[in-house]
């Protein structure tokens, strides 16, 4: 009677390990995967908020340009100093964004 009882408690005390150990697993994965990616997001929606004429940008496949106008989920961006490179592209194309210098300057002036 007292070995069925000793299995039955090293069982019990196993399952609960295990559910412990489970937990802290998750635990571990939001902090480490799911949190900083949903951070990420919120920096990045925040970026495409706050995006406007005139503002440069860094797109995805390395190249910098000014945007000239935003049309919803498109901006048309102008590359270089070629007046006639303008390219429609989308806004998940846009990797950063930079303001230009006299507006940051206007708006430290201004308070």
């Amino acid at each position: 009677m007292l070995a069925f009882l000793e299995a039955t408690t090293s069982t019990t005390s196993g399952m609960g390990a295990m559910i412990i150990w489970i937990v802290v697993i998750f635990a571990l994965m939001y902090f480490l995967m799911i949190r900083p990616q949903n951070k990420e997001k919120k920096k990045r929606a925040a970026m495409i908020e706050e995006m406007a004429v005139g503002d440069t940008v860094l797109t995805t496949s390395g190249f910098y340009g000014t945007i000239i106008d935003v049309q919803g989920d498109t901006v048309i961006v102008e590359f270089g100093n070629n007046k006639n490179c303008r390219i429609p592209m989308q806004v998940e194309a846009i990797a950063a964004l930079e303001k230009p210098e006299n507006a940051v300057k206007e708006e430290k002036t201004e308070k």
